[in-house]
């Protein structure tokens, strides 16, 4: 195989796989999250911040966001902990399951 072809093949399967993730996961923006709350087809976040702040108590919200995964709505929870641990909790926006409780890299 030639270099080119090699070169070739590698930035195909590059941008093969950076397609494939931007298709996985979609981060929704506020007005489309507010859009969805009032026709009732997620939970408001504050139940939802609730029960993470009840997995860990004390601790603290450093971010969250509303993102589409594979269909899925999906809140991402990002809390500091006390004891100075972030952690990154995944809720179904619907359903209020969560679906990921571990500690962020």
């Amino acid at each position: 195989m030639t270099t080119t072809a090699w070169l070739t093949r590698a930035l195909l399967a590059v941008l093969l796989l950076t397609l494939a993730l931007s298709i996985s996961a979609r981060d929704l923006d506020q007005d489309e999250a507010l859009r969805l709350r009032r026709e009732g087809l997620i939970m408001p976040l504050e139940q939802l911040l609730q029960i993470a702040l009840l997995r860990h108590p004390g601790a603290v919200l450093l971010d969250v966001e509303l993102e589409e995964e594979d269909g899925v709505l999906v809140y991402e929870v990002e809390l500091l902990t006390e004891q100075n641990i972030v952690r990154e909790l995944e809720l179904h926006a619907i359903t209020a399951e969560v679906l990921k409780d571990e500690v962020e890299d």
